[in-house]
């Protein structure tokens, strides 16, 4: 049992730590603002099917359209790169057309909640730890990003204006070092001279 719980605790941990809702929040917070609005629990329940879908079929999947884990990987880097950009410089690249539900899924769910870097972590994560583990630190995991999610007003209302202009630009770096990390990480290996 010790080892079960040591085990559950790393496997939810790491993954809080890649998804990083709470360094998601200032962009988060952003893209309600120029949405209208947020479905909470439809982009915590699409984040959380993507993540469970990976955990069963990701390589598979990602196999049979000729890609791997790398290719995917840049992909996603790319679109937390333009994020990061339009927090750090205040220009609009992804355009607020007041359609709550095509934020919901882009780029809410997918690429800031399960993102390339956290479907990654999933896959390399479900060799070493049982499924049952995998499955209950995903569903831990989703509890917090509801929770954050649903928090947003109240913490926009602490932060202020200032306060959350100053947090986005320094989260937009954040996204932008993410980005960088993840793109110089799986680049190299697509590249065949």
């Amino acid at each position: 049992m010790d080892t079960y719980i040591k085990q559950l605790l790393t496997v939810t941990f790491t993954l809080f730590a890649v998804i990083d809702i709470i360094g998601s929040v200032p962009i988060l917070i952003s893209l309600k603002q120029k949405m209208g609005g947020m479905r909470e629990f439809r982009s915590t329940l699409i984040s959380g099917a993507l993540m469970i879908l990976f955990l069963y079929i990701g390589e598979p999947f990602l196999n049979l359209l000729g890609l791997d884990i790398r290719s995917f990987a840049v992909g996603g880097s790319i679109v937390i790169f333009i994020l990061g950009l339009e927090m750090v410089l205040g220009i609009e690249f992804f355009k607020g057309d007041g359609d709550i539900k095509s934020a919901t899924v882009v780029p809410i769910a997918f690429p800031l909640i399960a993102g390339s870097g956290t479907l990654t972590t999933i896959m390399s994560l479900k060799p070493d730890n049982t499924t049952y583990i995998m499955l209950v630190a995903i569903v831990l995991n989703l509890v917090i990003i509801y929770a954050v999610l649903k928090s947003l007003d109240y913490i926009a209302k602490i932060l202020g204006t200032g306060g959350l202009t100053a947090v986005r630009k320094f989260f937009g770096v954040i996204l932008l070092a993410i980005a960088v990390k993840i793109f110089s990480t799986n680049a190299p290996g697509l590249i065949h001279g």
